[in-house]
């Protein structure tokens, strides 16, 4: 997963420059239609479609990967072509993002999900 400006600078003065930076106590997904680039742009809308809370697993080998089910309840009807990950439900700060393996469509009313262990991300 690409990392944002905003991340990238994080990690680099935390671990690197020894700057403080208190990580979230959350981290969210969020559901792309197209991609997303630096700011998190084209989430899904309407439903009720809202960014979801996700616990990791452990990393191990520079991965790692949700620990359980992420669900997207009551859908609008969309094509999901991307993922994100974010500090807060709302507004916030964008961490990251990805594409999925394939667009999944999605019609109104259904339930988008990622398995546990499904959404891995992995530092290269």
């Amino acid at each position: 997963m690409p990392l944002t400006t905003f991340f990238g600078n994080v990690i680099i003065d935390h671990m690197l420059r020894n700057q403080s930076y208190t990580p979230p106590s959350t981290i969210y997904v969020s559901l792309h239609t197209a991609q997303p680039n630096d700011t998190g742009s084209n989430e899904v809308s309407g439903g009720s479609y809202a960014r979801q809370a996700m616990t990791l697993n452990v990393a191990s080998n520079k991965s790692t990967a949700n620990s359980s089910n992420i669900d997207f309840t009551n859908m609008p009807a969309t094509n999901v072509l991307w993922a994100g990950i974010w500090n807060a439900s709302t507004g916030g700060s964008f961490l990251m993002s990805g594409s999925l393996t394939g667009s999944k469509v999605v019609n109104s009313g259904d339930t988008f999900r990622f398995q546990s262990g499904d959404f891995v991300i992995v530092f290269n």
